[in-house]
């Protein structure tokens, strides 16, 4: 056992975990946050996406000793009381929520892209979610939803509208 040290969703933490623990487990044993879903555990499908120092990572793929000092957020960290991120939101009004088990790891994904690039073009977008597989709908509405919250110059809004 060892003890690690590192900020989750904007809070100072300490686990006291074995070694060979990885990010997913501690965040969903250890501290009890759910909402990172287990899928592969291999880092193939990005159910597990969290962010680690502003770039999302396959939280299965990476021992909570590698995070030590470092700033993690899960899907946990988005909603302020009941008022959800406006990617949740848009996830939600472009019915790109289906069983849901991806969805946090989309957005996880989704938002460390907003948050280093606030107008990523449609390329970029399907680029950063390439990572993230969903077995119960297409990637349109997906796509949708995160284009509905980057930031569009005018000119970028007529490209999009024509």
């Amino acid at each position: 056992m060892a003890i690690y040290e590192f900020t989750l969703n904007g809070k100072p933490v300490k686990a006291d975990v074995p070694e060979d623990t990885t990010l997913l487990q501690t965040i969903r044993e250890h501290f009890g946050l759910t909402g990172t879903k287990e899928g592969c555990g291999k880092g193939e499908c990005g159910a597990c996406t969290v962010i680690v120092d502003g770039k999302a990572v396959n939280s299965c793929l990476i021992l909570t000793a590698q995070v030590a000092g470092a700033k993690v957020n899960t899907i946990e960290s988005l909603a302020v009381g009941e008022k959800l991120d406006p990617l949740q939101e848009s996830f939600i009004q472009e019915g790109a929520v289906q069983c849901g088990f991806c969805t946090p790891g989309m957005i996880m994904s989704a938002k460390a892209l907003l948050d280093n690039n606030p107008n990523p073009s449609r390329e970029e977008i399907k680029v950063c979610l390439s990572g993230n597989l969903c077995r119960c709908t297409g990637y349109s509405k997906i796509i949708q939803a995160v284009e509905k919250v980057a930031v569009r110059p005018p000119e970028k809004l007529r490209e999009r509208e024509g």
